[in-house]
This record gives structure tokens, C-alpha cells and sequence, in this order.
């Protein structure tokens, strides 16, 4: 991979992993209601969920994934049904005092993983990343060694930044109830989210 590439994806995924989605909204969640190094396993479940979507996407399943209009809309209407679920809990929850060591590390982890897993704006943004900047006529395993740190660091900065600006809104929420409105922010945001998802069309073969 060119430095020229290189620096064209490398742009092209900070923008992909800082603007604001459900795993923003998650690890901000987090850090508002956790331990900050509790609330850092949710950010080790999104790179995980970023180490194997690569190698997915390197192997061209996620491709197949996106073609097929049925695969994508059981995905895409799951991943709508979880979002749009989390929301709720979370407006109905708001009021419920949290405890840093209420919610078990196997827990955060399994949560943060789901919610960065079943989003099919996930597929389609690797998707995006393979078609438009993997060089054809190079192997591309040669060209992962770039593409993998790479992602994976900015990935880790990205999530970091907002679960420490969830922390710092915890702090500041020294208030019960701007606490309690500020978990139904990120609980309308779920909703927002899930709505949309569900919304969204389905690609045609061809597309």
C-alpha cells in the first residue's frame, strides 16, 4: 500500500470510527456508569468485533453478507430490534442509581460486542473500506499488515475518547436528575439509532 493510500483510508476510518453511533453512544453509557478501567472492556470488545470483522472482510465474507438481501435485512432488523430494545431499558432505567460494580467485566464486554456486532453500518463501512482502498493486484494479506494496525489504533483512540467524556459527564452529573436526563439522552439515541437501522434499505444485487 502507497503512503498516498495509506493516508486516504487512514482519513476515511477516523472519520468512520469518531462519528457518532451506537458504539459511541455505548462507551460514553459506560463511562458515565462504570469504573473507567471497567468501562475500557467495552472498548476491547469493539476491537475485537473490529480484529475479526478485517479478517472477515479480507476474506470477502462481509461482501457475500452484504449481497445477499435477505442475510442483510435478518441483520439489519436484528440489529434494529437490539438497538431500539437498549433504548428503552435505558429510559426505563434512568432513575435507577448505578453502582460502578453493579454490572460484571463479562457482562460490559458481551454487551459492548453485541451492540458493535449485529450493526450492519459495521458491514458496510468495512465494506466500504476494502472496495474503495485494498489495492487490487496486491496480495492482501501484504497489504492487512498496513490496514490492521492501522484501523485497530485509531479504533482504540476513538472509543477511548468517548468513554473518558462519559466519564467526565459522570462526574459532572453530580445532579440526580441531570443524571437521570442524561441517560435518556443516550437512551433516545439508542432509539434513534434502531429506527433508522430499520428503516434503512436493503441492498439489490447490483447495487
Amino acid at each position: 500500500m502507497t503512503f498516498q493510500a495509506w493516508s486516504i483510508f487512514a482519513l476515511f476510518w477516523l472519520v468512520f470510527v469518531t462519528t457518532p453511533g451506537p458504539n459511541a453512544v455505548n462507551c460514553i453509557s459506560n463511562g458515565m456508569n462504570l469504573a473507567f478501567p471497567r468501562a475500557m472492556i467495552g472498548v476491547l470488545a469493539i476491537l475485537t468485533q473490529a480484529t475479526v470483522f478485517l479478517i472477515l472482510s479480507a476474506l470477502g465474507i462481509t461482501a457475500l453478507i452484504a449481497a445477499s438481501p435477505a442475510a442483510f435485512a435478518i441483520a439489519k432488523l436484528t440489529g434494529a430490534g437490539f438497538l431500539i430494545y437498549l433504548g428503552i431499558r435505558g429510559w426505563l432505567t434512568a432513575k435507577t442509581p448505578v453502582r460502578a460494580d453493579e454490572r460484571p467485566a463479562r457482562h460490559v464486554y458481551l454487551h459492548a460486542l453485541a451492540v458493535a456486532t449485529i450493526n450492519p453500518k459495521s458491514v458496510a463501512g468495512y465494506l466500504a473500506a476494502f472496495s474503495q482502498f485494498v489495492q487490487p493486484g496486491v496480495p492482501i494479506w501484504e497489504q492487512m499488515v498496513v490496514i490492521m494496525p492501522t484501523a485497530l489504533t485509531l479504533t482504540f483512540l476513538s472509543y477511548t475518547g468517548f468513554t473518558s467524556l462519559g466519564a467526565l459527564m459522570g462526574r459532572a452529573a453530580l445532579g440526580a436528575v441531570f443524571n437521570t436526563w442524561v441517560r435518556r439522552l443516550m437512551g433516545t439515541c439508542f432509539i434513534i439509532y434502531g429506527v433508522l437501522l430499520g428503516l434503512s434499505p436493503v441492498p439489490q444485487p447490483g447495487d
